[in-house]
């Protein structure tokens, strides 16, 4: 009887304490509450449609009174050879992104942290922030007149004897438009998250650093990278569960039937089938496999960081 009612005590007391902390925190509870209705609505409402992936859709009929073809479309996109021909766009495509672009956000950080004028470090700042708040709407017809035949990268090719080329119609030149592009858009956003961990290293190590007598490289070799080295590894992980969104609006904006071969994406593969052709139980199907690896990089990344050792550099 007394374990009993000690357990109801202490059953109570957790009780109030949940409680006080509830409204000691509430306007932080408040906040949250538009970003969890959000992904409520937008993000885990529509998975009733996956369903779509294993039926043959009928508009008439409905998602659930269609009837159920199991993994019929799953088969029919593996048969599709051009199914991996746009798998393999995308892969390349997002490979290229990561490779040159994860890295530049870092060193632009890196190298304006180390400015210190302040008017001019603000006024970079802002410049490299712009690209990102236009859509790729304006954003791709900025660069189809700037690649143009009349346009002026081909009237600077004409300056040194080079025949004109329309780039945005020519494989071999398309597939690096669309990095360098994407690059110069989101390279300033990216940098954000790298300027607020270097703000937050503890002055105390660069002031021991210099009186040991180490240079700037040495401070960034040695204290600012390995202090970073958390942010990267988190943002890197993030990065490989969207190894497979080679960017839609970019991509979609810019192509043209011309360069369908290099660089059709699985997103506006999708597109066609489900929007244009309205073939919506296989563009689900191909969604859904999209999702599924998605998953499957983001767990193996994470796995993989934290048997390297970096524990505290993981999401879970």
């Amino acid at each position: 009887m007394n374990t009993s009612l000690a357990g109801k005590i202490a059953t109570s007391a957790k009780l109030r304490l949940r409680r006080k902390k509830f409204y000691e925190y509430k306007a932080l509870y408040w906040m949250m509450l538009p970003g969890i209705l959000y992904f409520i609505v937008f993000h885990y409402i529509p998975m009733y449609g996956v369903v779509l992936a294993f039926k043959n859709f009928f508009i008439l009929k409905g998602i659930m009174a269609s009837p159920w073809v199991g993994l019929d479309h799953f088969r029919k996109a593996f048969a599709d050879p051009y199914f991996f021909n746009v798998l393999k766009n995308t892969l390349v495509i997002s490979f290229y992104k990561l490779l040159f672009g994860f890295p530049i956000p870092i060193v632009f950080a890196l190298l304006l942290s180390e400015v210190t004028h302040m008017r001019f470090k603000k006024l970079v700042q802002t410049v490299s922030y712009l690209p990102h708040f236009i859509s790729w709407v304006v954003l791709s017809g900025i660069f189809i007149s700037l690649f143009s035949m009349e346009g002026p990268v081909n009237l600077l090719m004409n300056l040194f004897g080079m025949e004109p080329t329309v780039y945005m119609a020519d494989r071999r030149y398309f597939r690096i438009i669309l990095i360098v592009t994407d690059i110069f858009q989101s390279f300033g956003w990216g940098s954000i998250i790298y300027f607020a961990a270097i703000a937050g290293i503890d002055p105390q190590l660069y002031e021991a650093a210099i009186i040991d007598g180490a240079g700037r490289f040495k401070r960034i070799l040695h204290i600012t990278i390995p202090m970073l080295v958390p942010v990267i590894s988190i943002l890197l992980i993030l990065k490989m569960a969207h190894i497979l969104d080679a960017g839609f609006d970019q991509v979609f904006n810019m192509y043209n039937p011309m360069v369908y071969e290099v660089s059709d994406i699985i997103d506006t593969y999708v597109y066609r089938k489900g929007l244009v052709e309205a073939n919506y139980s296989y563009s689900t199907a191909v969604g859904l496999f999209k999702s599924v690896i998605a998953l499957i990089l983001i767990v193996v990344v994470n796995k993989a960081v934290k048997t390297m050792g970096g524990k505290e550099h993981t999401l879970w």
